[in-house]
């Protein structure tokens, strides 16, 4: 049966049949389009996905004939395009080109490279305690928001050096963002907030990763500052918190790849791996803006207009020999690669490796607390992201001592 959103010229990626079953969307859009599919962002706004790994590929190391800089584009499309917040122009890494990226990358490569990886795992491990402490006597929870979601806004903070007010609000900011619905109020949420946060650590700089941009010799303005963190905290919430639930997910729903897990035959961070292939946090990405039109492999991409690598789509191309399912393979595009690869991985990883390990220590029996079938996705073109993650387990009471 064809995928209800293959009726029309342009696939809605923004609609909740997308959301539902994006990998049958993606199957059948590759045996009517082939590697480059015509997509909506949102509707009116058309862009091509990449789901070829082979084009995507080279299109990600070829930034000449598509460059990451989208304001050519964001010019003709209106204030109130709800996609536009999430990919209008910033002086930042992901949005730049040439010396100007060099620049971005090399500071916050240089500020994430100070990040000691063991008092990294010390300070999660410390936050997943508390995190399960507060439902441990309950025998239920919901994994994403009361355990993912709570333990990397709080771990990536501390990196950042950010009071528990402002990353809040960051927080809040940024999930309006990714979600494409208030994301005008997100952007300007967050826009408020990381000024606040730089203010802050220009007046009282600390160990932290902002306090080290800050030192940069790129010296970076305080306008700069801010989207620098805005970056930051774009890859450091909302993919790493969607990667632990959606390999939660799978570990909960997957008797192979769990008892491999659980038996000690596969780690952790193989786990990990597979999801990246299958369900990659960050669905929808890397966009580039071919300055004129641009032949690849027989099709003509419009100038001007959105590129967007698929790295689900690509991940899963069967052009791949169905690497996808391999266990400990990371040929994968969920960090992208080119000039503009994420430099966060080690640490996207630790945290991602050492939440999941520290909840199957805690609650080893634990089940999901319904049918995966009546699981739901949020919509939204860019993230596979859960809208929760419930699980049962038996009671811990803690014993609170003599009186």
């Amino acid at each position: 049966m064809t995928h209800p959103l293959l009726s029309s010229s342009h696939v809605p990626l923004w609609s909740e049949d997308f959301a539902a079953d994006p990998h049958r969307a993606y199957a059948q859009m590759r045996s009517l389009y082939g590697p480059l599919v015509p997509v909506e962002l949102t509707p009116g706004v058309p862009a091509t996905l990449v789901i070829g790994y082979a084009q995507a590929v080279r299109i990600l190391n070829d930034p000449d004939r598509f460059p990451a800089d989208p304001r050519q584009w964001q010019d003709s499309v209106p204030d109130t395009c709800p996609v536009k917040p999430m990919l209008e122009w910033r002086p930042n890494a992901i949005r730049s080109q040439g010396q100007e990226h060099a620049r971005y990358r090399g500071a916050n490569v240089s500020a994430l490279q100070t990040v000691n990886q063991h008092w990294l795992r010390t300070l999660v491990e410390r936050v997943c305690d508390r995190a399960i402490e507060q439902f441990l006597a309950d025998g239920r929870a919901d994994l994403l928001n009361q355990y993912a979601q709570q333990v990397t806004f709080q771990a990536l903070s501390d990196l950042l050096g950010c009071p528990d007010d402002i990353g809040q609000r960051i927080a809040e900011g940024m999930l309006e963002l990714f979600d494409g619905v208030n994301a005008v109020r997100g952007n300007i949420t967050l826009g408020r907030a990381v000024a606040d946060l730089v203010t802050l650590k220009r007046q009282r700089p600390g160990y932290d990763i902002t306090s080290r941009l800050l030192e940069h010799p790129a010296r970076l303005s305080d306008t700069e500052m801010s989207h620098q963190v805005v970056t930051l905290y774009g890859a450091g919430i909302e993919p790493v918190v969607n990667l632990i639930t959606n390999a939660l997910l799978k570990l909960l729903t997957d008797p192979v790849v769990s008892g491999d897990v659980h038996a000690g035959g596969a780690s952790v961070r193989e786990a990990l791996d597979i999801v990246l292939y299958r369900d990659p946090p960050l669905a929808n990405y890397c966009f580039s803006y071919p300055p004129y039109p641009v032949e690849i492999d027989g099709y003509l991409l419009p100038a001007r207009e959105p590129v967007v690598i698929s790295m689900a789509g690509c991940n899963n191309d069967p052009a791949l020999g169905g690497a996808g399912s391999a266990s400990g393979d990371r040929a994968h595009l969920a960090w992208s690669t080119g000039p503009h690869a994420c430099p966060a991985r080690p640490i996207a990883y630790l945290i991602a490796e050492t939440t999941i390990t520290h909840i199957l220590d805690a609650l080893p029996t634990m089940t999901l607390a319904c049918p995966a079938h009546q699981l739901t996705w949020r919509p939204g073109p860019f993230h596979r992201a859960l809208t929760r993650l419930p699980v049962t387990f038996p009671a811990v009471i803690r014993d609170s001592g003599p009186r």
